[in-house]
């Protein structure tokens, strides 16, 4: 899909600074070939790069340059369309009860690993905190909960800090199968949650070092290391959050906006941007100044590897079969076999407010001319 090229521009735009600052960056830094590809991508954004087309007014002469998306999933201007559409098909599938958010947090002394392993420690996350919210929904509340997992990796600050963001049924499908045991004050303890968590985690993280998943490690070249970590880690507390249900279904799917399919930082987030530094802002009002080039090497540490998914369903949201007789139980129909996606055009003219298909001006139907010397995206990133 085409985007207009002045749609909702932000003053500053970090694709501007991986066009300026990337080889300061590439000159200090060891990127990996995702990250590399993000910063071509991102670069190339909604300029004559990638091609486009012209939207012509025949009714009163307007014409605007709209220029082809990179689509890469870590781009700040290309979340906002698919979080849409994503919230909009995901919406029908929600329970109609509350729903907790709980936060999975990786201790400080582990995101070490998970930068030099991230697919490995990533999905041993996603694997134990489903596995802590199944076995406390199947063996407190004898019930299936269902849940939406979102991995992220960010501080405010664009720091490295692993953590999944769960939203929770709250209750779940009777084991047997014949009722919805219901929920509403509380989850599970969250001391209980935390403790599972790490013995889970540690767990599944001895078994990825037996199986080889850490030989490429350098500081595991000891054979104490290891279990040396494992040691220290298992006596802290891992930290694990909890918040009061939100009570219906458009409080899930709004809350859910805010989590799916967001990057590190926005470019709305950008408060001044100059050859020898950047300011952002973080939480209440607070702000930032780093280097650009320090502000890029914040950035690509959150590219995930290719074909991970860092959104993942679990328990009743994971199963059509479960998740269909939780609806009936509830006196809901079971979804449609075939359900159809939204337009869309519908969706833009939600966020952007107007149909991108009309003149701004005159609401004439727009025509699609040629943009000159336009060229189709590369193939592979840049060395």
């Amino acid at each position: 899909m085409d985007c207009p090229a002045q749609a909702r521009r932000a003053r500053f735009d970090i694709g501007e600074m991986a066009r300026v600052h990337r080889a300061e960056l590439e000159a200090t830094h060891t990127l990996t070939r995702e990250q590399k590809r993000v910063l071509t991508d991102i670069g190339q954004c909604r300029t004559a790069a990638l091609g486009g087309h012209v939207d012509h007014c025949a009714g009163c002469g307007y014409e605007r340059p709209s220029y082809n998306s990179c689509r890469n999933r870590h781009c700040p201007k290309c979340q906002a369309l698919v979080q849409e559409k994503w919230i909009a098909e995901r919406s029908a599938c929600l329970l109609a009860v509350g729903h907790f958010h709980v936060v999975f947090t990786l201790p400080s002394e582990l995101r070490w690993l998970a930068k030099v392993a991230p697919e490995t420690v990533f999905d041993a996350m996603f694997r134990v905190t489903r596995d802590v919210l199944v076995e406390l929904g199947d063996t407190r509340l004898k019930a299936r909960v269902g849940a939406t997992l979102v991995l992220h990796t960010w501080t405010r600050e664009l720091t490295f800090h692993p953590h999944i963001h769960a939203i929770v049924t709250a209750g779940g499908l009777a084991l047997d199968g014949e009722s919805f045991v219901h929920m509403p004050k509380y989850l599970f303890p969250v001391m209980v949650m935390g403790a599972l968590f790490r013995g889970k985690m540690l767990a599944a993280l001895s078994h990825a070092y037996a199986e080889g998943a850490f030989a490429h490690v350098h500081h595991f070249g000891d054979p104490k290391a290891f279990p040396r970590l494992v040691a220290s880690v298992a006596k802290l507390s891992w930290n694990v959050y909890a918040k009061a249900p939100m009570k219906t279904a458009n409080h899930v799917v709004s809350y859910l906006g805010r989590y799916t399919h967001r990057v590190g930082i926005a470019n709305s987030r950008l408060v001044d941007v100059t050859d020898s530094r950047v300011v952002f802002r973080t939480r209440k009002g607070a702000t930032v100044a780093v280097h650009p080039v320090e502000f890029l090497a914040r950035f690509v540490q959150h590219v995930l590897p290719d074909g991970f998914h860092k959104i993942r369903h679990i328990g009743l949201y994971g199963s059509p079969e479960r998740l269909d007789k939780a609806r009936l139980r509830l006196g809901a129909a079971p979804l449609p076999k075939r359900r159809p996606s939204p337009s869309t055009y519908d969706l833009l003219a939600k966020l952007l407010g107007r149909d991108i298909r009309l003149c701004p001006v005159c609401l004439t139907p727009l025509a699609h001319l040629p943009l000159h010397d336009a060229r189709a995206p590369p193939v592979e990133a840049a060395a």
